[in-house]
């Protein structure tokens, strides 16, 4: 039974949830780092929002870890780098607390426009100030929106309903997806010109760190007002602070600080600016719907495979995970069978080339990719699974392609790996007889079909008479009974495979023996 560990305040129907699916599941809060290391060794997922922090020790400790699940977007309290190398599958909630963190930031924008918390505060302190807060009207003002996905896309709609001109800079944003929104697609340059309000909902990269910096602020409009409900460090606080203290800007307000928790900054002292700690996703229904929705992800995927939300691997849907098993299953297989083939003396492997024809060209095939080099690469390192295989071929300089055929197969399904050294190419094919068991149909372009086995032993020879006589001699004489035989050739005379599986693995000793027979050019011993 997989086994589950909560380490930050969840709703507890998110306990119920595991539970009922059958899964372990401890809540524990408040852990320090070090009581968090010592026992995350005994779970298969953890579940968290921001207060655990998923470090390369906690990591390097977590030797049965399989999954670490974000209650919630952001994931800047996880080193993905680390949880990539361990082979860790992290996920988060990004559409859990979409329509509350864009609420929040119009709830910004209409109280920064109107200085509805200074006001509160001036007459809550015994003054009338009806004079001293003049504010602006929204409509008809121009609103630049920094990140147009989820949650930008939802704080446009709204904004386009308060009758405002929208504007907004996206790289990914595409002409059309503009045109449904009703916002106007324009360069970072143009936003900062010509916005009357700019809010920001992009995530933290190394492209977006310090995007409204002191020179990007200096280009802004006088008068303009900023709000950052996305993530502290997007833009400069003392820079912004400066800017609002000169006139240019009229005033901020920021629900994110780069240093969080915040309790000092430049900007608190002013009183145009609006200071909110880290509220955005803090709503009832926000807080149930990001917790429901990570134990429903941390549960497919620990029994069913299903990854919904991977921040470092390809997303496989709950729908898709069955139908996709015996795909990967065979790509796995495939690449296993060619990187153990591969030997020291070829040299490293340089790229990889995995085609899809068939059925299989019409399915998601980035996992069944993913698959493919985590069975080339295990042959060839330690640790190494679906979510690292990808780093690891990069790593080690291997280019990976992937090429979808859509043309007419030999078979309703054909998945072929090929792989190059510096003076050697060598490809292998596959099918799934049944519809779901693998096996192999092409070895170096001759025909060989054979389904896999535990134990296996390949061989390459010469097409001559003799061989198989000395060949299965020897495994008799060895105590080895060979289950299946398979044979398969280039042409008459020519080059030669024989696969055979066994029921027990071969010796070295047996080995060495297999190649010295008269004609076998090479035979490797094969585990599955």
């Amino acid at each position: 039974m997989p086994k589950v560990l909560i380490s930050d305040k969840l709703s507890p129907a998110a306990v119920a949830i595991f539970r009922r699916r059958g899964i372990d599941v401890d809540l524990k809060t408040g852990l320090t780092p070090a009581e968090l290391r010592a026992i995350i060794p005994a779970y298969d997922g953890l579940a968290i929002r921001s207060a655990t922090k998923v470090t390369k020790e906690l990591l390097d400790a977590a030797t049965n870890l399989k999954v670490v699940g974000r209650a919630g977007i952001g994931v800047d309290n996880v080193d993905i780098r680390s949880a990539t190398a361990r082979g860790v599958v992290v996920m988060n909630t990004p559409h859990g607390n979409t329509i509350t963190t864009a609420e929040h930031a119009i709830a910004m924008m209409f109280a920064l426009a109107r200085q509805i918390s200074q006001a509160d505060a001036s007459t809550r302190a015994g003054k009338w100030e009806k004079n001293r807060f003049l504010g602006v009207e929204l409509t008809g003002k121009t609103l630049g929106v920094i990140g147009c996905g989820n949650i930008g896309s939802i704080v446009a709609n709204r904004a386009v309903g308060l009758h405002m001109k929208v504007i907004a800079y996206d790289p990914y944003l595409s002409d059309k997806r503009a045109l449904d929104l009703g916002v106007e697609k324009v360069e970072l340059d143009a936003l900062l010109e010509r916005a009357d309000i700019i809010t920001l909902h992009v995530p933290m990269t190394d492209a977006t760190r310090n995007i409204l910096s002191r020179e990007a602020l200096a280009r802004t409009r006088p008068g303009v007002r900023v709000i950052n409900c996305a993530r502290g460090g997007l833009l400069d606080e003392a820079a912004l602070a400066d800017a609002i203290k000169s006139g240019h800007v009229a005033g901020a307000a920021l629900d994110v600080f780069e240093t969080e928790p915040a309790t000092d900054s430049p900007l608190f002292a002013l009183d145009n600016v609006i200071c909110t700690p880290h509220l955005g996703a803090a709503t009832a229904e926000a807080q149930e719907n990001v917790a429901l929705q990570i134990a429903e992800q941390i549960s497919d995927f620990l029994l069913t495979g299903a990854i919904s939300n991977a921040i470092n691997m390809a997303s496989v849907t709950a729908e898709e995970a069955p139908r996709l098993r015996p795909y990967m299953e065979l790509c796995r297989l495939l690449g296993g069978f060619a990187g153990q083939l591969t030997q020291a003396r070829e040299g490293a492997i340089k790229r990889v080339t995995i085609e899809y024809e068939g059925l299989a060209a019409a399915l998601n095939t980035r996992p069944m990719t993913a698959a493919a080099l985590a069975g080339l690469m295990s042959p060839l390192m330690a640790g190494v699974n679906m979510v690292n295989a990808g780093v690891a071929a990069r790593d080690h300089g291997i280019d990976v392609a992937e090429t979808v055929h859509d043309r007419p197969s030999e078979y309703q399904t054909l998945v072929r790996i090929t792989i190059g050294t510096e003076g050697m190419e060598r490809s292998v094919a596959g099918t799934l007889f049944a519809g779901s068991r693998p096996r192999i149909v092409e070895i170096k372009g001759i025909k060989v079909e054979a389904d896999f086995a535990p134990h296996m032993l390949y061989v390459t020879n010469q097409d001559k008479p003799g061989f198989i006589g000395r060949f299965g001699a020897t495994l008799a004489g060895a105590g080895i009974n060979i289950a299946t035989f398979h044979l398969g050739r280039a042409s008459q005379g020519g080059d030669a495979i024989c696969l055979v599986s066994v029921d027990e693995s071969v010796p070295e000793d047996v080995l060495a023996m297999v190649r010295t027979l008269p004609l076998v050019v090479q035979a490797t011993a094969l585990a599955f």
